[in-house]
């Protein structure tokens, strides 16, 4: 086989019209040291590459240009003893999957200008501490005739380097491209970020489901670098059933840790049924979750985040909820618009444990249109639910939610908690129907409730033990606003016992260092 495919290379002007009157699909095997990129360039529509168990392709290998719109696989041979379709695949699968590893800095995998119709499947890539592991389309293209597309990557465990990192697990810049039933780790960098999944150049749509995604920086972003074709928003993304985290042991190293999740330039978002777990104050002051527009370099002044739906989600050992950014302040931006946040759980968002402040949401530099519903918000030992400043912000509702005041409650930039804050930067709000324990009465809206510490905690199931469902003489029962439980509806996030399996972590977190001088109570702290 391994003759026949360097025959095909030398004499590729006649055999590829050779290959273009065969109708039906082929099986291409590569033996351990066979031409892995001369079958990737003579495989056709349909074909199979089919590549040995144990053994490692050692290049920087290009999926080329094909005509046709049949896919073609590239995949560990045979399928016993490996996960099936919608199963996740996992470090301990490695012995059974062929290999594909870079030599150097450079992608181990990446795609020619307009390559279309690929899937990668059963495989190991493994990248050396340098950039991108892959990279599927490309930071500089200009114009969407370059963008690749129809790309699948499907229980493919892909790592960076344990001792030196990676930049980025996959660079994202291509369009209908679908990540799934994968595991992505050691993606972690000093004094820079890195992202599992990263993308800003290209439109998508995009779908990342059911993976484990471990990165330093941020698991997922979209944006953080200017797009090179004009106009172009990242859109129809649809983030689902995914576990995102970062082992603890690196809060003792140096590796730059910031947010689990971003979006600086993304339209038409829904991140569903995920599970977030751990971020600490580090590189950034720890929120989890960051809608930051950014016009990163000046170049793009369309960037914009914009009709956002994050649902039916667990977030839990985190410094902060929520930083949402209405204009990027650097330069010209579109407003941040239409964000949906409901139904979900965050849990464990505690300064003593993790740094940072605790909020539930930081909302600054007026975004349009937010809405918060159905959320259940536990924090011992934050500052507040909503942290404010900058210009008003229209369109503001906040209903059906649960958590504990803390200190400040709704606080905003140079006013006091409660009414004073929401007259100045939430006007014409729709506040109601929401549980803040301990707080004042009289300076919040009526049609709220205000329960001590000890009946909030009174309401759950096990609070010490973390079981937050709402036990059965709870008056929390059907007194949402349409007719629900307060909080998360528990049917509809991720079982909160059984989170997938996390890697070895420090027995205890460490320290958190200096939580930056202010006291958090009107002074806002922005992410970069």
């Amino acid at each position: 086989m391994k003759n026949s495919f360097t025959a095909l290379r030398v004499y590729a002007g006649v055999l590829v019209c050779l290959y273009a009157s065969v109708s039906q699909a082929s099986t291409i095997s590569v033996p351990a040291g066979g031409d892995l990129q001369g079958a990737l360039l003579n495989a056709q529509p349909g074909d199979t590459i089919v590549l040995a168990r144990g053994a490692v392709y050692t290049g920087n290998f290009v999926l080329p240009v094909k005509n046709g719109a049949t896919m073609i696989v590239v995949r560990t041979d045979g399928d016993a003893d490996l996960p099936g379709p919608g199963q996740r695949i996992s470090p301990a699968d490695s012995p059974r999957l062929a290999t594909i590893r870079t030599p150097n800095n450079m992608p181990a995998i990446s795609t020619a200008w307009g390559a279309h119709h690929w899937t990668l499947m059963l495989l190991e890539i493994a990248g050396t501490g340098g950039n991108d592991v892959m990279t599927l389309g490309d930071g500089n293209q200009t114009q969407m005739s370059q963008v690749a597309h129809d790309l699948v990557v499907d229980r493919v465990y892909l790592h960076g380097d344990g001792v030196h990192g990676q930049k980025r697990g996959i660079a994202l810049n291509s369009a209908a491209t679908t990540i799934t039933g994968s595991y992505i780790s050691e993606i972690k960098q000093i004094q820079q970020d890195s992202q599992a999944v990263g993308g800003y150049n290209g439109p998508g749509p995009f779908t990342i489901t059911n993976n484990y995604l471990e990165a330093a920086a941020e698991n997922i972003m979209f944006g953080g670098a200017d797009p090179g074709i004009p106009g172009l928003v990242p859109s129809d993304i649809v983030i689902s059933d995914n576990f995102l985290t970062k082992p603890t042991a690196w809060r003792t190293q140096d590796w730059s840790v910031k947010n689990l999740l971003e979006l600086k330039n993304a339209r038409r978002v829904t991140i569903r049924g995920n599970w977030f777990q751990y971020n600490w104050q580090g590189g950034q002051s720890g929120w989890a979750i960051v809608f930051t527009v950014r016009n990163q370099d000046g170049g793009c002044p369309w960037c914009q985040v914009d009709h956002v739906t994050f649902e039916q989600n667990v977030v839990t050992h985190v410094a902060g909820g929520f930083q949402i950014l209405g204009y990027d302040y650097n330069y010209p931006s579109q407003q941040t618009n239409a964000i949906v946040i409901r139904n979900n759980l965050f849990t464990d968002v505690d300064t003593e444990h993790w740094g940072g402040s605790g909020y539930f949401a930081l909302i600054v530099g007026q975004p349009r249109d937010i809405t918060f519903d159905h959320n259940t918000f536990i924090s011992d030992h934050g500052l507040g639910v909503l942290q404010l400043g900058g210009d008003p912000i229209l369109q503001f509702t906040f209903t059906n939610n649960i958590a504990k005041a803390n200190d400040y409650g709704i606080i905003g930039d140079s006013h006091g908690p409660g009414n004073d804050s929401i007259s100045a930067y939430l006007p014409a709000s729709t506040i109601s129907m929401n549980v803040f324990a301990g707080a004042n009465p009289a300076f919040y809206p009526a049609g709220n409730a205000f329960p001590s510490a000890a009946q909030f905690e009174a309401q759950f199931s096990s609070y010490s033990t973390g079981d937050y469902r709402l036990i059965s003489a709870s008056p929390w029962h059907g007194a949402a606003t349409d007719g629900l439980d307060l909080g998360a509806v528990f049917g509809a996030v991720p079982a909160v016992a059984l989170p997938p399996a996390a890697p070895a972590s420090s027995s205890a977190p460490a320290t958190p260092g200096d939580l930056g001088g202010d006291d958090r109570r009107s002074g806002v702290l922005i992410n970069d």
